[in-house]
């Protein structure tokens, strides 16, 4: 007997569980595949053996987890550190026939899956595993995209566009400046992709604050400046990881989170201070925070498609013997837009971060360029919109039922 195990890692996206279906349906339907088991929570599922069988829920609600945001099986942000931690993994894989793992994350997830994989060949035992990628920050190297980031940037240039249009409806005698606070802490791909709302000059945003280009209150504030005196107000795309040149983050909370990660948030009220009390302008700023990585009621059908695609393609490449590799997105052209699969490396995905290449950014460093309009906006086409009852979106309820420890 043959079975895998499926799970979900780190940060949510609005498409991660279009993945899981992708890979749920494509192992259901091989007959290689005797069970396909989804981790509770990520790895923490694993080590409490915590595995729900997918062969018992409803189809119809199998079907849901496309349209579904969010995790639909519970996250996790744990890494496997002692051998005494590989152990138990691999003895509770053997519980259970476990010869096919598929983890569903980013740069950390990679890693915990490289060190499984590596590990299992350490030790000798049968087992393939596949990377299914997963991050709204669009930064894991070697893949043309991620999915999750085109929703993410669908909704989030929808934001600064609504926003953009409040503020300048404000501006005469009240707020004359909207920032917009996105995810993105080592690299600016989110808050770059508000970008994509501009088709007017006048149109937000007109500032993009990216980790890539060192922060310059300076020159931050005589853009603004000049941007109210052309307008009448200010729209600003603005990244919780900007930096000042020294390295230090401009907006920090001062702890981390299990992958090691310092704590981020609150970048949109820190500027928005500086504004007030150094210029004396008044400031509204948004934090999209969990809306924006799952708001799937506005999410790209090309962002949905190649989620599925990429699951369905894990499956497809374990079986053909694969392991150790992550599946990638590689872009065939872009009119029309048409993308492949391709296998990755683990170890070349994990724990590193693909920052936005410096022929994206404009030369002032406080936007991007046409460039960067041309790669993210195929990601961004479509619409692929949920089931509605009585107006609110209907998403996938499981039973979750677990199998016999």
């Amino acid at each position: 007997m043959k079975n895998a195990i499926y799970a979900q890692s780190g940060g949510v996206t609005s498409v991660i569980n279009a993945s899981a279906y992708g890979v749920i349906k494509a192992a259901l339907n091989s007959k290689d595949i005797d069970n396909i088991y989804v981790a509770i929570n990520g790895i923490n599922g694993v080590f409490d053996e915590n595995l729900a069988d997918m062969k018992k829920e409803d189809p119809d609600q199998i079907e849901l987890l496309k349209f579904t945001p969010s995790s639909a099986f519970g996250s996790c942000r744990r890494k496997i550190k002692t051998e005494d931690e590989f152990e138990k993994v691999f003895n509770i894989f053997e519980k259970y026939d476990i010869h096919y793992f598929f983890y569903n994350g980013g740069n950390d997830s990679m890693d915990t899956a490289n060190k499984i994989h590596q590990y299992a060949k350490k030790i000798g035992y049968d087992l393939k595993v596949i990377g299914v990628p997963k991050t709204v920050d669009n930064d894991l190297p070697e893949t043309d995209h991620t999915p999750g980031f085109g929703s993410i940037a669908k909704y989030l240039s929808v934001s600064i566009l609504e926003g953009t249009l409040d503020v300048k409806s404000m501006a005469a005698d009240s707020t004359k400046v909207f920032i917009l606070e996105t995810m993105g802490r080592h690299a600016g791909w989110v808050a770059a992709s508000t970008a994509l709302a501009k088709r007017h000059e006048s149109d937000g945003p007109h500032i993009i604050l990216i980790p890539e280009v060192p922060f310059n209150k300076e020159k931050f504030f005589k853009k603004v400046q000049e941007t109210i005196k052309k307008y009448g107000y200010c729209s600003i795309a603005a990244s919780e990881g900007i930096k000042y040149e020294d390295g230090s983050f401009v907006a920090a909370r001062g702890y981390q989170d299990n992958f090691g990660n310092v704590q981020l948030g609150g970048i949109g009220s820190t500027l928005g201070n500086l504004l007030k009390t150094e210029l004396n302008i008044k400031t509204h700023y948004a934090v999209p925070d969990y809306l924006q990585r799952s708001g799937r009621h506005i999410s790209s059908q090309v962002d949905v498609n190649e989620a599925i695609n990429v699951g369905a393609m894990a499956v497809k490449y374990a079986l053909e013997g694969y392991s150790g590799y992550m599946v990638g997105i590689k872009r065939l052209m872009n009119d029309p837009y048409l993308s492949t699969t391709k296998l990755i490396p683990l170890e070349n995905v994990a724990n590193e971060t693909k920052l936005i290449p410096d022929e994206f950014i404009s030369e002032d460093g406080m936007f991007v360029n046409e460039k960067f309009i041309e790669y993210a906006l195929p990601l961004i086409e479509g619409e692929y919109y949920p089931p509605f009852l009585n107006g609110i979106p209907v998403y996938a309820r499981l039973k979750l039922e677990k199998i016999k420890k």
